[in-house]
């Protein structure tokens, strides 16, 4: 068994540490490492690895964005979300989008070897305190209960930019963030409406009633 294995991270140390991990792996091999979603759909045209390690929050096109777009032109691809977001909102959206591994960018060599086996085999993998989260969650949790309230004051700030179609930069400028800040709180928005892009984001905003200011 070779099992072939790319890397999607704008974070040059994360690349060195996998690879380095891996250099003593007979059976695994670290063919490409890409450093922003651009990068990696255009490396995707000329070689798709067996299994991908796909950060979340990357340069231009975030993981959950690339996961769908990826397994619908390579179905046969495994995808393993390697990143540093530990939330159960996290892991559900992504596995929602058809990835079958996730893992924290904190493992140890054993697990992320373990891992890349298991999707490889087309079983699913969660890092298992992750794992424990989910259950204590009750696999699932009902975004719609609570979602005014349990958008936070600048969340809600945020929103309205948005609704009113303001971009990322904008935005920053006029809440005084850094465009990286914007993008977590765009798509932590995405995550607790359940919404898929930002179109159907602002539609429930407004169906909601989640830009009143109250």
């Amino acid at each position: 068994m070779n099992i072939s294995i790319s890397i999607a991270d704008d974070h040059p140390m994360v690349i060195d540490g996998v690879q380095k991990m891996l250099s003593e792996c007979g059976h695994i091999t670290l063919s490409h490492a890409w450093p922003d979603g651009t990068a990696l759909l255009a490396g995707l045209e000329s070689e798709q690895p067996d299994v991908l390690l796909l950060d979340i929050q990357m340069p231009g096109k975030t993981g959950d964005e690339l996961a769908p777009l990826i397994l619908k032109k390579y179905p046969e691809m495994k995808i393993l979300a390697l990143t540093n977001f530990d939330s159960t909102l996290h892991v559900q959206h992504m596995l929602r989008h058809g990835v079958l591994g996730y893992l924290l960018k904190t493992t140890d060599r054993e697990t992320l070897i373990t891992a890349i086996e298991t999707v490889y085999w087309g079983e699913e993998f969660i890092q298992e305190s992750l794992r424990e989260k989910l259950n204590l969650a009750g696999q699932r949790i009902k975004r719609e209960v609570s979602t005014k309230s349990a958008l936070t004051p600048r969340e809600k700030e945020v929103l309205r930019c948005i609704v009113n179609g303001d971009n990322a930069q904008e935005i920053a400028e006029k809440l005084f963030l850094s465009v990286r800040t914007v993008e977590n709180y765009r798509f932590n928005l995405l995550l607790k409406l359940d919404a898929k892009n930002i179109a159907v984001l602002v539609r429930k905003a407004l169906e909601l009633g989640l830009t009143d200011k109250t």
